[in-house]
């Protein structure tokens, strides 16, 4: 049966191709897709370029962006999709704009006590409810490895949060999963490190601290972590590793335990 979109996209990736050189050079600086099957690396190709197809990158003045780049991007973007499907899992944003540096960002608060506070705070990147997702190219330039950072999945992760409206670290579920065994795991990592770091604010958390600000982000940060370090998520919130695995339908830790196996000298950076 004739499908206009399968034509679609058909025609987009026979418009824009890919030369060996360029992937090949593109994977070689992404340590982060190592062990994937040759299965996955051709959806994930595809889809990185439907990717650019359909998203507008904006650099501003001071961000050099090359071929290389953008794809690089579009392929981080594309990895927590690998294995979902095709369901327009970032609608509600056209552009991400790529700033030089870290930038301040208008902040709003209001306590229990009903005043509102106002600040600027430096971020490395921002995504707004039916808005752009901004970056700042350092951190994407930082992202790629087994390290426990990547900016492009962390602000992507908000987008995906956002499906149901404001971000509040409860995306879209499969019907498979269950809302409660979600939120029990974790709302049970997320009271764990705030209790450990209002003990002792300088205390060494198992996952980047900035995960205790809110539900939100610490979806995005234990979602950085499931990627590109899944055995510290794993060894501190393994519940959280399972709700995540249920929910992107991958398992980066037995990836990277297959590399470690199968290559003695693939060295795990941290």
């Amino acid at each position: 049966m004739w499908s206009f979109r399968a034509w679609q996209r058909k025609r987009i990736l026979a418009r824009n191709p890919l030369s060996p050189e360029l992937w090949r050079r593109v994977l070689d600086s992404l340590p982060m897709l190592d062990g994937l099957s040759d299965e996955e690396l051709t959806r994930l190709r595809e889809r990185a370029v439907l990717f650019l197809h359909d998203k507008r990158l904006t650099p501003l003045p001071g961000v050099d962006l090359q071929p290389e780049d953008r794809l690089r991007l579009a392929l981080q973007a594309q990895l927590p999709l690998l294995h979902l499907a095709e369901l327009g899992w970032y609608r509600g944003f056209h552009e991400i704009v790529l700033y030089p540096d870290d930038f301040l960002s208008p902040q709003k608060h209001r306590d229990a006590a009903g005043v509102e506070h106002e600040w600027d705070a430096e971020h490395s990147g921002e995504a707004w409810l039916q808005g752009p997702v901004i970056l700042a190219w350092p951190g994407v330039q930082q992202s790629g490895g087994w390290e426990g950072y990547n900016l492009v999945i962390h602000e992507l992760a908000h987008k995906l949060d956002m499906l149901n409206g404001d971000a509040n670290g409860l995306p879209p579920l499969h019907r498979s999963m269950r809302i409660g065994d979600w939120a029990g795991a974790m709302q049970s990592a997320y009271d764990a490190l705030n209790d450990a770091l209002d003990a002792d604010p300088d205390a060494q958390t198992p996952i980047d601290p900035y995960a205790a600000e809110n539900p939100a982000e610490f979806f995005a940060v234990t979602s950085e972590y499931f990627f590109s370090a899944p055995d510290l998520l794993q060894e501190a919130f393994p519940e959280v590793y399972a709700q995540l695995a249920a929910f992107y339908r991958q398992d980066p830790l037995a990836r990277l335990e297959r590399l470690q196996q199968e290559h003695p000298q693939y060295v795990e950076p941290r």
